[in-house]
């Protein structure tokens, strides 16, 4: 009786909840015909480049009692286990080239004197946040400590562990461009952000000022802020600056992208990956542990880091076990691993 009752509730309220700014924009117009003529483009939706499933065991509702069976134990650092440091962004000094880990996915780059801000999420990885809490010893950083200039905002894709609505809001007036995939720019426009501050790419489309280019390319994921389909695309990223090119895979599977990254000599300086939140029953579209080594293989940077870790709990394994991963993926590559604190500049 009371699950029927809390069923016809969100049913009723469902219109007034998904009306919600933070749930995102709609692709109308002259962005949405782009989309539609976008080759990764077809029956209104977006397609990966090879076929690929969400769920590759059970569903999202056996997904979802799993996470709730989950031992506590094992899935949040205990107190002095994690370790972050609150870094003065407002005054970073010098102008070398900076690499700053804020946990799971946001990070700054600081390239060619440019501030890059990286899937920024500093106040809510879910609708509410107590669906998704953050570990405690890693929620120090707020959109108020970010740089008072921001030249680029740059989104891997929709998803709320990825694109805040409360950090993206709060920090409108720092930022120069935000450059996101096709699609993502009708989010940025109901939240305040100009036309001409956005820059929506497809796969393979660069967009260059006189220090850094952008690269949107491939990968093997899913998008979507709400249950309904969302026109928008997720990317990787590649980023070119006079001295050192950065590579960022953003959320996606393993897959055949990975060989052709390495047919293209991307010339690589510093690989980020996904690491983290990976599970068997949803093995096409995250980045599994025994497959880390290889894309750092076939990626063939001169150093690599790994995110998507350290300070939320959205899967099963240890809260620990990507920091294992990425030691193991450092062995089978011979590539060297970059692993900061949390909030720690490493230094290019």
């Amino acid at each position: 009786m009371l699950i029927s009752i809390l069923i016809l509730l969100f049913i009723v309220l469902s219109p007034l909840i998904f009306s919600h700014p933070q749930f995102g924009g709609v692709a109308k117009g002259g962005r949405l015909e782009r989309i539609r003529m976008s080759s990764n483009f077809s029956e209104e939706k977006f397609k990966n480049a090879e076929p690929t499933v969400l769920m590759t065991g059970g569903n999202r509702l056996s997904a979802i009692k799993m996470l709730f069976r989950r031992s506590a134990e094992e899935l949040s650092p205990k107190p002095g286990e994690l370790h972050a440091v609150k870094t003065d962004l407002k005054h970073l000094g010098g102008d070398d080239d900076l690499y700053i880990w804020f946990g799971h996915s946001s990070f700054l780059l600081r390239l060619g004197g440019k501030i890059v801000l990286v899937d920024p999420v500093f106040v809510k990885a879910a609708p509410a946040r107590i669906l998704v809490r953050p570990f405690r010893e890693a929620d120090i950083y707020k959109p108020s400590d970010m740089p008072e200039r921001i030249d680029y905002l740059l989104i891997s894709h929709d998803h709320w562990d990825h694109l805040d609505y409360n950090t993206v809001k709060a920090l409108r007036h720092n930022v120069g461009r935000v450059v996101c995939p096709l699609g993502v720019g009708a989010d940025f426009k109901r939240w305040g952000y100009s036309e001409e501050q956005i820059v929506e790419l497809d796969w393979e489309q660069t967009w260059s000022d006189s220090v850094l280019s952008f690269t949107a390319k491939e990968t093997r994921h899913f998008t979507g802020r709400g249950f309904w389909n969302p026109k928008t695309m997720p990317a990787a990223w590649y980023i070119k600056s006079p001295l050192r090119n950065i590579f960022y895979t953003g959320d996606g599977g393993w897959g055949s992208r990975f060989q052709r990254f390495a047919g293209e000599n991307l010339d690589i300086d510093l690989a980020i990956l996904e690491n983290g939140q990976y599970n068997e029953a949803w093995s096409q579209i995250h980045t599994l542990p025994k497959y880390l080594g290889e894309e750092v293989s076939l990626l063939s940077p001169k150093r690599f880091t790994t995110v998507h870790h350290s300070k939320y709990c959205l899967s099963t394994h240890r809260w620990d076990e990507p920091l294992r991963n990425e030691e193991t993926a450092e062995r089978e590559s011979g590539v060297p691993l970059v692993r900061p604190y949390i909030g720690v500049p490493v230094h290019l």
